[in-house]
């Protein structure tokens, strides 16, 4: 690893797999489940027919790979608590603005994708017989997956600005400390 400069490796895999978890965050809301009303022909009764359930797939796939970037990240950094200390200095008091933001971020893309997809598997499961008149079959709003995915690609951004600002902070603490133990004093007597 570079001077404060962090693994191309770790940078690489988190902004892959933010990517991927976008995709599939998009690529469900573009597939969401919509109903249609049916009506039975021998009696009066109307019922809801949903059409294919591959929402629920991508926003579980999106919600996975999510949790994998944030939780390579959170080990390769050992989630800022357990590592090294961090020196001093606007590098630590960026990183730790950076860590909280990227977490909470993180939760509402979590909670958007979880939601969504449960919300859309519900309607496309249960299906029931209703006597109405006014009858609409309920399907996912749109703009869940929409959200979540605008939120996966905020805690991305936001995890690649923790990690090189910690990265920065940490290598400044090892330099100090070689500079710590190299330096003397010089007392050498005179011959």
């Amino acid at each position: 690893m570079g001077e404060g400069k962090g693994s191309t490796l770790v940078h690489l895999l988190v902004v892959v797999l933010s990517l991927v978890a976008f995709g599939f965050a998009i690529a469900a809301e573009r597939r969401r489940s919509i109903g249609t009303i049916v009506k039975v022909d021998s009696s009066n009764a109307t019922y809801c027919v949903y059409n294919s359930d591959v929402a629920t797939g991508y926003g579980v796939g999106a919600f996975l790979f999510l949790l994998s970037s944030e939780s390579l990240l959170m080990g390769v950094t050992k989630c800022m608590c357990f590592g090294r200390p961090l020196a001093p200095g606007g590098n630590r008091a960026w990183s730790i603005i950076y860590f909280v933001s990227s977490w909470v971020t993180f939760l509402i893309a979590e909670a958007c994708l979880v939601a969504g997809a449960t919300k859309n598997a519900y309607h496309t499961k249960y299906r029931g017989m209703i006597y109405a008149q006014n009858f609409s079959c309920e399907t996912l709003r749109k703009g869940v997956f929409i959200a979540g995915a605008v939120f996966v690609v905020a805690t991305m951004i936001l995890n690649v600005y923790y990690y090189m600002y910690f990265t920065k902070a940490t290598a400044i603490q090892s330099a100090h400390k070689t500079n710590r133990a190299s330096s003397t004093v010089g007392m050498a007597g005179y011959a």
